[in-house]
């Protein structure tokens, strides 16, 4: 059975109220996706770990700096507006973690990850920041829909959205993805993959960029 499309649907911008939506919807996402199954090996442990990465990712990140951005609906007509969706975006020249931000996280990240995997994990950030377009352009971060929203258009839309912004500001758009059932999703609106990352202790990454509008 197709999903029924979610009614009032909109984007807006999160708030620090909907970081606990935000890390449902996005952990909840993620939690099968390989980076994530890297970070955290265990299945059982798998899906708490995940939202307490998402947790600092978006938490110490995204919203407080006013770049993540949330698909919001109604279940029914006079329901209220439940997020099912959530995008993570970088705008061009900025970085996702201040490094305030940083410092603040780096704890959490120690105790969730433990130091010999986190320096690894670091190892590997640092091998994909060198694979990043030096041009200006819109960072997708992460992208996620809420399984039980699947099949909706909620992450097309908010892909759309942002798509849309970097196509006013005249930029690429570039993201990575360790899954490489992403990449047809990713080239029906215009991505290409232009770089393959491949460590031995890490998952495949496809670096993909979206040419900025002419």
């Amino acid at each position: 059975m197709t999903p029924t499309a979610p009614a009032d649907a909109g984007v807006r911008t999160a708030t620090m109220d909907d970081v606990p939506a935000v890390v449902r919807v996005l952990s909840r996402a993620f939690h099968t996706d390989p980076l994530f199954r890297w970070f955290f090996p265990n299945e059982d442990e798998r899906l708490a770990g995940t939202a307490r990465a998402c947790a600092l990712i978006a938490g110490f990140g995204h919203v407080p700096n006013g770049t993540a951005r949330v698909h919001e609906s109604r279940e029914t007509p006079d329901g209220p507006p439940v997020i099912r969706g959530a995008a993570l975006w970088t705008p061009p020249g900025e970085h996702a973690e201040r490094p305030l931000a940083v410092v603040r996280a780096l704890p959490h990240w120690v105790r969730l990850l433990g130091p010999s995997r986190l320096r690894r994990v670091a190892r590997f950030m640092g091998e994909l920041r060198d694979a990043v377009p030096e041009e200006p352009h819109w960072y997708l971060s992460m992208l996620g829909t809420d399984p039980v929203a699947r099949g909706t258009g909620v992450g097309a839309r908010l892909l759309r959205e942002g798509l849309a912004r970097a196509d006013a500001d005249a930029v690429p758009v570039y993201l990575e993805t360790m899954n490489a059932a992403n990449i047809g999703y990713y080239e029906r609106h215009d991505f290409r993959v232009v770089r393959a990352v491949n460590q031995p202790s890490a998952p495949p990454t496809y670096c993909m960029l979206r040419p900025a509008a002419v």
